[in-house]
């Protein structure tokens, strides 16, 4: 198992660093440094003075790749590949282009805010969709399932925002039971995060339950299922004993996806409730034209979903034998 676990984490350095070229690529070669310049400085009354002065005091002046001008070592260092994008590889993003923020202890900082909203919503959406996905699943054929489909239907053809600001008419203006927007620490965080974690988690609802429905509709008609209600167990317990455990390989391969929401953030449901996570620092970053910012949320998503992929095919291992001694 050990070995699996390390060809598999080998199997992950190639695919960060084309990762990170592709990034560099997007960032410097299709969109110039100069284009950076001129998109932040405005582009009226705009001298390529100016643009060089940028250039040269957000240290994007240096060759790409190879620094002619410099010997040694230093051809490769004193580069924008080596300064801006080589430096992601330890984590090191530098500052921003615009107010000059250490972006690292942002995204240090900000990354609770967005944990204290997207963990809660992640484990009892997960919850709150297996088990009603199972009592769909039990009582399948029938009109509790036939009405859960189609209510999954409805409410994951309406959009988030629909939910959002719904919710906050409804529950922050009418009924005043929470704040429609802000942020606080301690106790009073309570009250700002359950409305935007009850909606999160309502909006997720349909979606879910469609696809973990299917899975158990799925396991309920294999052999190993016949054989065991043939023994006379219940309905119950083939279903949520042995059902269950042997779906768990697809119920992780869609877990995986929302990994990198946890620590990403929301973009929509932060900037609709005022939460000063990652997703809202995304959304000023990309509003105020802050490349450094933008460059270090796309490559920081990238190695998240690299890092979710890693883990579950690990993870798979614990729920599958046959991973573990192949």
């Amino acid at each position: 198992m050990l070995a699996y676990i390390i060809r598999r984490i080998l199997y992950a350095i190639p695919i960060l660093i084309g990762v990170n070229i592709i990034v560099f690529v997007l960032f410097f070669v299709v969109n110039s440094p100069d284009s950076m310049a001129r998109s932040i400085l405005g582009e009226k009354n705009i001298t390529q003075e100016d643009v060089d002065n940028w250039k040269r005091q957000n240290g994007y002046h240096l060759p790409l790749f190879f620094n002619t001008e410099a010997a040694g070592i230093a051809g490769f260092t004193q580069t924008i590949f080596f300064q801006k994008s080589a430096k992601l590889f330890v984590f090191d993003f530098g500052v921003s282009d615009t107010n000059n923020i250490d972006i690292t202890s942002q995204i240090w900082e900000r990354m609770w805010a967005s944990l204290t909203i997207a963990v809660p919503t992640f484990l009892l959406g997960l919850l709150v969709n297996i088990t009603i996905s199972m009592i769909v699943a039990y009582y399948r054929a029938t009109y509790v399932d036939f009405w859960g489909t189609i209510l999954a239907v409805i409410i994951m053809s309406v959009s988030q925002l629909f939910y959002i600001i719904g919710g906050q008419w409804l529950f922050g203006k009418v009924f005043r039971l929470f704040p429609i927007s802000g942020y606080d620490s301690g106790v009073e965080l309570l009250k700002f995060v359950i409305l935007p974690v009850v909606i999160g988690i309502i909006s997720g609802i349909g979606g879910g339950i469609r696809f973990y429905r299917t899975i158990f509709l799925e396991e309920i008609n294999r052999d190993y299922v016949r054989t065991a209600r043939a023994k006379g167990l219940s309905e119950g317990v083939v279903l949520f004993k042995h059902a269950l455990k042997n779906a768990m390989i697809p119920i992780l391969t869609q877990v995986v996806l929302a990994i990198p929401l946890l620590f990403m953030g929301s973009l929509v449901m932060e900037a609709f409730f005022a939460i000063p996570g990652l997703g809202s620092f995304t959304i000023e970053a990309i509003q105020a034209q802050d490349f450094a910012i933008v460059r270090s949320m796309v490559y920081l998503g990238a190695v998240l979903y690299i890092v979710g992929l890693l883990m579950t095919d690990i993870s798979y291992t614990l729920v599958d034998p046959r991973i573990r001694f192949e």
